[in-house]
């Protein structure tokens, strides 16, 4: 080492650090250690708290243990084979290494490996254990479903096993033989690279390469390893059923083909017995040590998978398949669709031949309002009309996306919106540390309009609303029954809360709006939800978890604190049952005085023999949640070919309290799950009574359903190959990006048409409906609906009403262009958006009504200013080639089915439908420039009504907007009557109302709520 003389004649040593400072790297580096080691230990511990609080600890235990036991016994096996094979080769190490330039070479490592040999083994085995331990406890649900797997009862038709060997049992066998096979490969180059450091392997020396000992190890290493191949050429014959591939239209085509039943397979089989002789070859190397014969065995297993698995299956595709495809794939297409639609549950749904093109009569008038409750409010427009009108704080909001349900409401089931007022955690409200997480830490109160009709004004029509409290509650009890109307767990409480404090203490919590002084009341939480952080010890915990030093700091927290956290629904489902797929729409309800959150969840398997994948995140994209994944089912991207919805769970939005029922009683998976977690679904037989009237058929599953559907409708393997009665979903027309994502499903009461020599359904029922077009058309092919009463006995049958396939009946695309592209309706819809206000249209409902298709559109408007919220103006509906575009449902019915309609709609093909906004060639051009004196005036007060109302709303003055707006409706009726007069013949346009109101009320207003 360099040295220089200094002052004094010192010698000061240059480059190596000083007792001091390696004093202080070891101290850090030991305060390194401890830091991770209790950032560790503190979110473990944590976790463990948070399950004990919910009363699912053995949940987390049994993963807990399983993990760990799965780390030891496959760490431990992964570091006996490295130590063992490492040791091995050290051990066989020639006594006599010879004195080549080679071995002088490596004196130099071994003499510097020597000292730390030992610790350099061990080091070695306990790393490679370390990682391979971690990976294998990744695997903790394939070993628990391998242990705990329950027979389906079914055999696939190649093997004739049952599902349950393909489901459970073959996943786990792959991870041992991967497993074998890396433990054999990390043992064999270690060997290799010890016999070479030692000797026993000799690259430039002459003479022998290897030793006799080295030879005998490398043998036995090669002969493991071939012998493991040849287990996994017989694994491979029973992936071949579970296996994808493309294959035409389906390129998710799942199981044996013809080429891999007459090909593959039997290769599969040769190549396996080729491997065993090889193997066999390698295991006798170790006693007669020539590589003669091991080599010559492993060349021909290569070349007999070059020739015998690849070559052969390829040239029995070319020259047997392609030329007859559609006959030598027959039988395995069949297989596909049954197993398909076995595993999907659609086993039972077959198409119903529905006629779909039927004139509008007088006498369908009164089956069309009965058919169905059609609901007018949308809960994907509304949610600004909620907040506008009860959000009350800043600090509170509602979801983007309101939910439907139903409750009876004097004594009549009524279809519901329902939403609940929950902290928004971006409101205008200061935020600090206090604020966000000890004072505004809950909603309050449930939100819920009738769903089938609005107020004269086009407003909701509120069921409940407003802040109701206690008092209030015990003197007016709720339509929807008396409930705790607090909310600290929803939807958008994605932050902790720290709530609760000794009893006689002021509250400190913000709990809704007054009209005192302060300007709200104040609240202390009291349930049994969160884990209690008043110890110092929980303290340090959680501000280590939450890196947040305001938890240990802050004198908010005392003896009574309890932290909540987790706290949406999916995310507390999701923990407590981490083996169930969670539904992306959880739904509030009103259930023995709580507000419930209900969540759907499923179980899924990757492998059932036959049946075709699907991408659950891109089965259940729709035009909601394209850009909102969170909404989806799943924010699971996954492959699956097995589903069902077998467990209900609800959340309670005060104590955040867990339960899980089982709802399928049939399904393996979920018997399986049980086994591996006792204790934790409950029995179906155990659901209250009042629950089961909230429970519905879920959203995910009928997308992932309505999906599989457009291919597998059909049964005929042959119409199957060929594609060409296949469907799709059609493009939503009336969502904010019109075409961006498929239609969504809608959720209403009505009544199905009778199936073929049965009689009609007695009374509606909560459905679930959707629609399909053919794959290059887009006029209707089908309407799909289920059952989504859990209390009738029909729940979860799926109908499919097939429309002939030469019909020309429009489907929603093409309705949606020709209700904008119609003279009169254009009439009004350009009138109703001048100014600054902008039409937003409604779900397109389509419903089976005497044998044809009834659309319906609900037809907002609202002002393009901030906080203004949409108010429905207009109803669309059609029948049989006529439309109506009226004021309120009743008049559209009542001129649709008039025997006389005032606007029928043009013949259409079955091809592309025209342009948006494209006026048909036989109707009269819009009137946005009328030549007629009368129409021009009426159009001009209606402009200068828009500008009115629009000062009005920014003036705050919404008298003025109330009378701008009566004035407004009263001439665009002016300019629509008008303009029928011009036209030869006269007539009514729609859009024009009666000369008295319907029953329902007046012309509806969009004037806004009184601040």
């Amino acid at each position: 080492m360099p040295e220089r003389g200094g002052s004094g004649g010192r010698r000061i040593r240059l480059g190596a650090p000083s007792r001091r400072s390696r004093t202080l790297l070891l101290t850090l580096a030991i305060l390194v250690v401890i830091v991770v080691a209790w950032v560790l230990f503190a979110n473990f511990w944590t976790d463990w708290l948070w399950y004990k609080s919910v009363g699912y600890g053995n949940v987390f235990t049994t993963k807990l243990w399983t993990r760990i036991g799965l780390f030891l016994v496959f760490g431990l096996l992964m570091a006996a084979a490295v130590g063992a094979n490492v040791y091995m080769a050290y051990r066989l190490r020639p006594a006599f290494r010879g004195m080549s330039l080679e071995q002088q070479s490596l004196d130099r490592y071994r003499s510097a490996i020597t000292p730390f040999r030992s610790w350099l083994l061990i080091g070695l085995s306990v790393i490679i254990g370390i990682i391979a331990g971690t990976s294998a406890s990744g695997q903790w649900k394939t070993w628990l479903q391998f242990v705990n797997g329950v027979s389906f009862g079914t055999k696939d038709p190649q093997f004739h096993k049952d599902v349950s060997f393909y489901a459970f049992d073959l996943p786990f066998y792959r991870f041992l033989i991967n497993f074998a096979f890396v433990a054999v490969v990390v043992g064999l180059v270690l060997a290799v690279i010890t016999h070479y450091l030692y000797g026993g392997l000799r690259v430039q020396s002459p003479g022998s390469r290897a030793t006799p000992a080295a030879q005998a190890h490398l043998s036995l290493l090669l002969g493991l390893f071939v012998l493991f191949k040849a287990v996994a050429y017989w694994l491979d014959r029973y992936s071949l059923a579970v296996s994808s591939g493309d294959f035409k239209q389906a390129s998710q085509f799942t199981g044996l083909r013809y080429t891999d039943a007459h090909a593959v397979l039997p290769a599969k089989t040769i190549l396996f017995i080729v491997a065993l002789i090889c193997a066999t070859l390698f295991f006798v190397n170790v006693f007669r040590r020539t590589w003669a014969l091991p080599i010559i065995g492993f060349g021909l297993m290569v070349l007999s998978a070059v020739l015998i698995g690849g070559l052969y299956p390829a040239i029995v595709e070319r020259f047997q398949v392609k030329p007859n495809q559609q006959a030598k794939e027959a039988k395995y297409i069949e297989r596909n669709i049954q197993a398909t639609r076995d595993a999907y549950g659609i086993d039972k749904v077959e198409p119903e031949k529905y006629d779909g093109n039927v004139e509008a009569k007088p006498e369908l008038r009164d089956q069309a309002a009965n058919t169905a409750s059609i609901r007018l409010l949308d809960p994907n427009i509304v949610s600004p009309t909620f907040n506008q009108m009860q959000q009350l704080r800043q600090y509170y909001g509602f979801q983007t996306t309101l939910d439907v349900d139903r409750y009876m409401i004097d004594g009549k089931m009524q279809d519901t919106v329902i939403a609940l007022r929950e902290l928004n955690p971006k409101g205008g409200q200061t935020h600090n540390w206090v604020n966000d997480h000890t004072k505004y830490t809950h909603g309050y109160g449930v939100v819920a309009a009738e769903g089938t009709r609005v107020d004269r004004e086009g407003k909701p029509v509120y069921i409940e609303g407003n802040i109701r409290t206690d008092a209030q509650e015990a003197q007016t009890p709720s339509p929807l029954g008396p409930y705790q109307p607090r909310i600290y767990f929803g939807e958008s409480t994605t932050e902790y809360s720290i709530v609760g404090a000794p009893k006689n203490t002021t509250p400190t919590e913000v709990d809704y709006p007054t009209d005192t002084a302060s300007g709200q009341a104040t609240y202390t939480y009291n349930g049994k939800g969160g884990v209690p952080i008043g110890g110092m010890f929980n303290k340090l915990l959680y501000a280590t978890k939450f890196q947040e030093g305001n938890i240990l700091l802050s004198d908010t927290i005392n003896k009574d604190s309890r932290i909540l956290y987790n706290r949406t629904p999916k995310q507390r489902v999701e923990a407590v049952a981490p083996w169930l797929t969670i539904d992306g729409d959880p739904y509030p309800a009103v259930i023995d005085g709580k507000v419930q959150w209900i969540v759907d969840a499923y179980t899924t398997s990757n492998g059932y023999p036959y049946a075709t994948r699907t991408t659950l995140g891109q089965a259940t994209a729709d035009s909601l949640n394209a850009e909102d994944r969170a909404r989806g089912a799943v924010g699971n991207t996954g492959n699956v070919n097995y589903i069902r919805n077998s467990v209900k769970a609800t959340v309670d939005s005060y104590d955040g309290s867990v339960k899980l029922y089982q709802w399928d009683e049939k399904d393996p998976v979920l018997k399986t799950w049980m086994k591996a977690f006792p204790n934790t679904v409950k029995k179906k037989n155990t659901i209250p009574p009042t629950l089961m009237e909230h429970l519905r058929y879920p959203q995910d599953l009928f997308k992932v359903q309505r999906d599989l559907l457009t291919r597998y409708h059909v049964t005929d393997p042959r119409t199957f190959f060929n594609g060409s009665d296949f469907w799709k979903v059609p493009k939503d027309p009336t969502g904010v990006a019109p075409g961006s994502g498929d239609q969504p499903p809608y959720y209403l009461s009505m009544k199905m048409p009778a199936l073929a020599g049965a009689a009609p359904d007695a009374q509606q029922s909560f459905q679930l409906t959707s629609t399909f077009v053919p794959k290059e058309r887009q006029n209707l092919a089908a309407f799909m609906a289920v059952n989504s009463e859990p209390g009738s006995p029909g729940y979860g049958k799926i109908r499919l009403l097939s429309l002939p396939p030469n019909t020309a009946i429009l489907g929603p695309d093409q309705m949606q262009n020709q209700f904008k592209s119609n003279a009169a309706v254009a009439t009004v819809i350009n009138i109703l958006q001048r100014g600054d206000s902008v039409v937003v249209y409604g779900n397109l409902l389509s419903l089976p009504v005497g044998g044809g298709m009834l659309y319906v559109e609900p037809v907002y408007v609202r002002a393009n200013a901030p906080g203004s919220y949409p108010v429905l103006q207009k109803v669309l509906v059609s029948y049989g080639g006529s439309i109506a575009f009226e004021d309120s449902l009743d008049q559209a019915l009542s001129k649709v089915f008039s025997g006389t309609p005032t606007t029928t709609l043009p013949p259409t093909d079955t091809g592309t439908p025209p342009a948006t906004g494209t006026p048909p060639a036989t109707g009269t051009p819009p009137a946005t420039t009328p030549e007629n004196p009368t129409v021009k005036q009426a159009l001009d007060e209606a402009s200068q009504a828009l500008k009115d109302a629009d000062a009005a709303i920014k003036a705050g003055d919404f008298a003025k907007y109330g009378e701008a707006q009566k004035r407004l409706q009263a001439a665009v009726n002016k300019a629509i009557a008008a303009e029928a007069a011009a036209k030869p013949g006269g007539g009514t346009p729609p859009g024009t109302p009666p000369s008295t109101p319907p029953a329902g009320g007046t012309p509806p207003a969009s004037t806004p709520p009184k601040p």
